[in-house]
């Protein structure tokens, strides 16, 4: 009679704690265990305690977890044995024990499978992806996440495989894969809008906004993370309005809004120390540091590095960590500590490398091509079951026509059968080729992107370093021996002087290797900063750069015609700096018909043509629009001024 009372109080309880406060169905629970009910109840309530003691006092949660665990074996439950690992796991993965998390998920999903427990199977597959994608595993991430989607797909889950969907994407996020993330995102947000689930809209905005920034597509990029802000703060989802505001920072401090960056940036990292989120602690921490860096307050840099380093070490979070590397060692190089520099540089390019390695690509691949293989041989089957049954139906309704009928609907079907046979035979060989075809594509320009990144990282790397080596060097020298010699120290000044802009040379070769395409707003930016530059340099010169509104600036050029324009453009500056005596220096950027035009023009003392000395770079300007297939017109007159037209036909 006891344990009937009990039972029914019990499943009251379940009904109702939903629209209860936490508290009361915490003292509700006790409760029950003071009724003394069975073992198998015992274990259920130990296991709510736990649930619901994980967000207000960990140490509980996990008292009671292990009650549940302890008494489950006692009576060999295995569920509630699974259920118990399960729950434990969770209190780990939140406190970012990823390993401690790992090795309870193991275990519950061992008895999971024991007990063919499907649902029970994909959901702990999907959180020990979880665990693999926080700490930058993405093979075995991938790996968990496809199995977990192969189950929920199959009970035709649809709410649990658009979740399974979205981990998978960002898993391509996080392998640089960001078209492959956008079009994931962009269809999954259209899903959750179709199921009214705002939390996970949320996430989708954020994942496609992160997406478009990663693609340099800043007015989509800003216009997602607006939309995920205003509906996060709407639902007051705290975590996710955290992941907004440190994603957005980032965007603002790339556009050199550092004011804006910084107080979206220290938002995120409020909400993220209420939540008690270290690894959103770490990571917002460490883009603090990083905007510091930017804006050389150095006295706030390191210490908000170390603090998210420390976590990261602390999860084993090797994304935040290489993140963390990188900023250090650039920080170290401002304050001239070269041992720091190359400690902190060989630490980021050995993890980078480990996460990045082609192994760990090429396994992602093949788990992907054999889910969709999987996809494509259900179709098949799908299709041949559909045949079957029409021909079944086909066959009932013709057994009463005569022999000679029957026969020759025989020879008619199985003509058929053969035909399209054939057709899909065909059809799938067509399509292997294609899908050789793309592969053999996909792979070259794979190669090429990654001798064009490890070109690029020893330019930076080592020649970069060399370089800042020799300018500091040279600053020792002077300071460090007192040199008197005018001679001297005006020849190495000189020196000096060149080698930093050799340094910004190599910057401007790096910026275009890196890149695919170069778009006009990228290069609209890289010409303003070096004119700015230019300005801060030079006396009694004023400059003027302008550019057609109508001009869509999302137009692309190749690295190299992107690179080839922003040369020419420089080179045309520097001439007039040098040599024209002007007052005034214009950059205009025009669009005339079909064609983009790039026109400098200074007021200078102008130079004949036929009179011109060797030596003014012009013959190179030449030679560069020649290369890319652009038109040059350098025109001046003395005592008027120069004016050097490139017109680029897009």
């Amino acid at each position: 009679m006891c344990n009937k009372f009990i039972s029914t109080l019990f499943v009251l309880l379940s009904f109702y704690s939903f629209s209860q406060d936490q508290a009361k169905v915490i003292d509700s629970l006790k409760q029950i265990i003071k009724l003394k009910p069975s073992d198998s109840i015992k274990a259920k309530v130990y296991s709510d305690l736990c649930w619901y003691y994980r967000n207000t006092s960990t140490d509980s949660a996990f008292y009671y977890g292990g009650l549940a665990l302890g008494i489950s074996q006692k009576n060999k439950n295995k569920l509630g044995e699974a259920q118990a690992y399960n729950d434990l796991g969770i209190l780990h993965y939140g406190l970012a024990e990823y390993s401690k998390a790992l090795e309870v998920y193991e275990k519950s999903l061992k008895i999971r499978q024991s007990l063919k427990d499907s649902s029970g199977i994909a959901s702990l597959h999907n959180k020990i992806g979880l665990v693999y994608q926080n700490t930058f595993k993405m093979d075995s991430a991938i790996t968990h996440a496809t199995k977990a989607l192969k189950i929920y797909e199959a009970r035709n889950n649809i709410r649990y495989a658009a979740v399974l969907k979205n981990n998978i994407a960002n898993i391509y996020k996080g392998l640089k894969q960001y078209k492959k993330a956008l079009e994931a995102h962009l269809e999954l947000a259209e899903l959750n809008k179709e199921l009214n689930d705002a939390r996970a809209l949320v996430k989708s905005y954020n994942n496609i906004a992160n997406a478009y920034l990663h693609l340099t597509d800043t007015v989509n990029s800003t216009l997602y993370y607006k939309k995920g802000i205003e509906l996060a703060k709407i639902n007051n989802f705290k975590t996710g309005l955290a992941a907004l505001y440190n994603n957005y920072g980032s965007l603002l401090q790339s556009k050199g809004e550092y004011g804006k960056a910084l107080k979206s940036l220290e938002e995120s990292l409020r909400l993220r120390q209420e939540l008690d989120d270290r690894f959103g602690i770490a990571s917002s921490s460490i883009r603090i540091g990083g905007l510091y860096l930017d804006m050389k307050a150095f006295n706030k840099v390191e210490r908000n590095l170390r603090l998210g380093l420390k976590l990261s070490e602390e999860f084993n979070a090797n994304e935040l960590k290489v993140e963390a590397y990188d900023k250090l060692a650039y920080y170290y190089a401002y304050q001239n500590k070269t041992d720091s520099v190359i400690h902190y540089r060989e630490l980021f390019k050995t993890l980078k490398d480990s996460l990045y390695s082609k192994q760990v690509l090429n396994e992602i691949a093949n788990v992907q091509e054999k889910y969709n293989a999987s996809e494509r041989e259900k179709e098949i089957l799908g299709q041949r079951a559909d045949i079957a049954e029409k021909e079944l139906n086909l066959n009932k309704k013709n057994t009463q026509l005569i022999g000679l009928i029957i026969l020759a609907i025989a020879i008619s079907l199985l003509g058929y059968m053969l035909f399209k046979q054939q057709k899909l035979k065909n059809e799938q060989l067509k399509k292997e080729s294609e899908l050789k075809e793309a592969l053999v594509k996909i792979e070259t320009q794979n190669k090429l992107q990654e001798q064009r990144l490890r070109i690029s990282r020893d330019l930076h790397d080592n020649i970069g370093a060399q370089l800042t080596f020799i300018i500091s060097s040279i600053e020792n020298l002077q300071y460090g021996f007192k040199i008197k010699n005018k001679k001297l120290n005006s020849k190495l000044l000189s020196i000096s002087a060149f080698t930093k802009d050799t340094i910004y040379e190599l910057r401007d070769t790096i910026w275009a290797m890196n890149k695919n395409v170069i778009y006009l707003e990228d290069l609209e930016t890289r010409i303003s900063n070096f004119i700015d530059k230019a300005d801060m340099f030079s006396n009694n010169l004023t400059f003027e750069f302008k550019i057609d509104k109508s001009i869509d600036k999302s137009e692309a050029f190749t690295s190299v015609k992107g690179m080839n324009i922003y040369r020419i453009i420089q080179e045309a500056i520097n001439n007039a700096i040098k040599y024209a005596e002007a007052s005034m220096i214009k950059v205009d950027i025009l669009k005339q018909d079909k064609n983009i035009q790039f026109k400098i023009t200074d007021n200078g003392k102008g130079f004949e043509k036929n009179n011109l000395k060797k030596g003014n770079g012009l013959n190179n300007m030449k030679k560069r629009a020649k290369e890319i297939g652009a038109d040059i017109d350098i025109d001046s007159q003395l005592n008027k001024g120069t004016e050097v037209l490139i017109i680029m036909c897009v």
